[in-house]
């Protein structure tokens, strides 16, 4: 299985839904907060080109954010991407 990596907020709901869906899915991922870490959120926004989170990888590529994960679900695509 890729390994899946989400960069996260404890307080978004966008954040809540993207792990709910991966829990579902029975994925583990790794989380990384950018609560209170400027650091850690201007490096995730360097790799991903996006300031906003969830921040999704699935292996080496990047996924986006929780309405990007949620269509690939909806294609069919997201369970090949985890295999």
């Amino acid at each position: 299985m890729n390994r899946v990596i989400i960069y996260c907020s404890t307080w978004c709901p966008y954040c809540t839904r993207a792990k709910q869906l991966l829990d579902s899915k029975g994925v583990e991922y790794e989380e990384i907060s950018v609560d209170g870490q400027p650091a850690v959120r201007a490096a995730m926004a360097q790799k991903a080109g996006r300031t906003s989170v969830p921040q999704i990888w699935i292996g080496e590529q990047h996924v986006g954010g929780c309405d990007d994960l949620f269509a690939l679900e909806r294609t069919g695509k997201l369970d090949a991407m985890l295999a």
